[in-house]
This record gives C-alpha cells, structure tokens and sequence, in this order.
C-alpha cells in the first residue's frame, strides 16, 4: 500500500479524497492472507463489467426522481444499509495516520464499516467515503457481496442528526488498484454523492487482490 497524496475537493478547506481512494480500501490487502483457501479460489462477488471482459462499462444515470432533496447539513454516519446484499453494519471513523497512510476499521471487528473524514458526511453536497474489509482470516467481512450490489440498488446511510440519507446506486465497477482513476471516481459532482469501496478481484499471495470494487450511489432521498 503506497502512502496517500491527498488534495482539496473544495474550498472549504476540506481534505478531497482524491489519492486516497488507491489505498483507502486496499486495506485488506494487508488483512485477508490468512483467509480460508476456498473463499480465495472463489473469490468475492464481481460487478458484471468486470466478470466479462472486454465488455464496456456501464455508466447510465439514474433517473432523477421528481423531487430530489437537496444537500444536507454536516452529520457523521452512524450506520450503513445496503438491503440488496445485506449489509447492515455500524460505521467508525477512519482517517490518515502520522504518515499520511489510510486508516482501516479494526479488523477485530470484520462487520464494520468506516467512514473516512478527509471527505464530506453522506449526504452533504460532494462525495462521501465508506469503506469496509472484504474479508479477513475469520472469512466474509462486512463488503465481501458489495461487488453483486446492482444498479437502481437502495444505500441508507444512518446519521447522528437522526436523519437517513437515501442514495440510489448508479455504478458499479472493479477498478485496478494499479492507475486508479482517483480524480475521476471522487470528483465532486456539485451535489451529495456516495462512495462504497471494497477490495475484489483476483487475489495471489503476492500481491493480495488487484481490485478495488466501488460502488457509486447519488442522494435521492431523506428520511
């Protein structure tokens, strides 16, 4: 994992998560080795992109519903919903260490997920970061199906104001983490985004997996 180059995705003095994203969730490069030999063979589910190569990726909109709520104020995440592939998981903070390297959630704990504070709160105007092990020596961590989340999917994203930021996935792919488009994937878009990154892909003891999987969602409601 090379260490993070991190600039500003604003002005408001906010760390942008661009640079981030090539180390941010190869975090479990460094956790998974000890993982058990059947889940590595198999490995964890792939976006349809990615399973068949050559195929071009999909980049379609989702429809914007007739009313699209606007931009919340600052709130951290308390919880993630993910229905589809059953994610269900409390949300840490992560951030950058004394050496400017990512932050992973405790691997003790493989149902957690983190929320890394160099970007907005979910549901602000930008793009939020969560992050989540795809697995760890125990097996399946908390994003191990992110890669199967489809789109049109439904992410919930509990806040501390009491708030559920209802986003709308609209991209899924398995990036490699050699020349990650970091600019492109977290670029603020002028309205509430969300990130939801994982590792995926082949794995070898070498190496550990080639992928990042992301998972690309818009604000489409509030509750």
């Amino acid at each position: 994992m090379g260490r993070a180059d991190v600039g500003r995705a604003d002005g408001t003095g906010r760390h942008g998560a661009w640079g981030v994203v090539a180390v941010v969730l190869l975090v479990g490069v460094h956790l998974v080795r000890g993982g058990a030999e059947e889940l590595r063979a198999a490995g964890p589910p792939r976006p349809p992109a990615a399973a068949a190569p050559g195929a071009a990726r999909a980049e379609a909109a989702v429809l914007a519903p007739a009313s699209v709520p606007g931009p919340l104020p600052a709130s951290p995440p308390v919880r993630v919903r993910v229905p589809a592939v059953r994610v269900d998981a409390p949300v840490t903070r992560v951030g950058l260490d004394a050496d400017g390297w990512i932050e992973a959630p405790p691997p003790e704990d493989d149902r957690l997920a983190g929320w890394f504070t160099g970007a907005v709160t979910p549901g602000e105007r930008g793009t939020a970061v969560v992050v989540g092990h795809v697995d760890t020596p125990a097996g399946p961590a908390v994003f191990y199906d992110l890669g199967a989340v489809g789109r049109g999917s439904r992410v919930e994203v509990l806040r501390r104001d009491g708030r559920t930021a209802v986003f709308t996935v609209y991209g899924v792919e398995a990036v490699p983490k050699e020349g990650f488009p970091a600019r492109r994937v977290y670029a603020d878009s002028g309205r509430p985004e969300l990130r939801l990154i994982t590792c995926g892909g082949a794995f070898t003891e070498k190496g550990g997996y080639e992928d990042n999987v992301v998972v690309s969602a818009r604000l489409t409601g509030v509750r």
